[in-house]
């Protein structure tokens, strides 16, 4: 809160007044000229210290306006400081994102939900990341009220079915949603580890736009944090250096999925519970083919 006076400040004195939150936690002031920028840019100063510098982003000068533009800033839901279907603080998350890959100029977007609902829409990000919660069952508890399976089918999966009055769980089925856990009335139902969904290559655009593909699941904290490294790596070695800018799903496009698997998963410990997907099950409307279009 104590920034905003700032952005209403600048607005006021070099915009037309009016300020844009962006779909990206953002803001944009229109109508600023662009011989105020340097004066803008420190201006900015305290508010890029407060929210990257802070953090542990290096910014060598802060009071220089944000030194690039290519890699967005990492968008968050409101996690569990907020939401009971949350299954992490996804802010701090985002944070721990943010010092590892910004500054940098490859056009890149990363977003972090905190559960299955996707309410900051990780799917139509080059890299998503979503909450999982491993749920625990203790048969000793459990009434055999099915209020968790009927929950299961209604809301998520369908990963819960009744066996000789116990509930089992269909472990390639379920998602880690907590839905269960959330319903059970006995408490037969309590959340395990946090882990974490990683979906790929979601994108907007005028070209190909499309869904990400789940890329991989149950990964611990550490093995998210390190694919988001990597794919800089990744992306310096491939980029077609002839273009303006290449956005990285059409560079994975063009590798493949082998390249981009082997060289995301470098010097990765995946653990014993993570799961990978030996293909991407992706593919997107392309606007040069008018299939949907039938001349009657």
């Amino acid at each position: 809160m104590k920034l905003l006076p700032l952005i209403q400040e600048i607005a006021e004195r070099f915009g037309n007044g009016a300020v844009h939150i962006t779909t990206r936690q953002g803001f944009e002031i229109p109508g600023i000229a662009f011989e105020h920028m340097t004066e803008i840019n420190a201006l900015l100063t305290p508010l890029i210290e407060e929210l990257e510098v802070k953090i542990g982003v290096t910014i060598d000068q802060p009071d220089q306006g944000y030194p690039s533009a290519g890699t967005r800033n990492v968008v968050a839901c409101i996690g569990n400081k907020v939401c009971t279907n949350a299954v992490f603080d996804t802010t701090a998350l985002a944070k721990d994102i943010e010092k590892i890959i910004y500054p940098n100029n490859p056009h890149v977007k990363i977003a972090v939900t905190g559960c299955p609902n996707d309410c900051v829409k990780v799917h139509m990000h080059d890299i998503g990341i979503l909450g999982q919660v491993e749920p625990l069952y203790d048969a000793q508890r459990c009434i055999g009220c099915q209020a968790c399976i009927n929950n299961c089918h209604k809301v998520s999966t369908g990963a819960l079915t009744l066996v000789n009055y116990k509930v089992k769980r269909d472990a390639s089925r379920c998602i880690g949603c907590g839905e269960c856990v959330l319903k059970c009335p006995t408490a037969a139902w309590t959340r395990g580890g946090k882990y974490y969904r990683v979906v790929i290559m979601g994108r907007t655009g005028k070209k190909n736009p499309r869904v990400a593909a789940t890329f991989l699941e149950w990964a611990e904290r550490e093995v998210v944090l390190k694919l988001c490294a990597n794919l800089y790596v990744y992306i310096d070695k491939h980029i077609d250096r002839s273009l303006p800018k290449e956005h990285v799903g059409y560079i994975v496009d063009r590798t493949g999925y082998p390249i981009f698997k082997e060289e995301m998963l470098k010097n990765v410990d995946l653990g014993s519970k993570a799961q990978l997907a030996s293909i991407l099950n992706f593919a997107g409307p392309m606007y040069d083919n008018h299939v949907s279009f039938l001349n009657t």
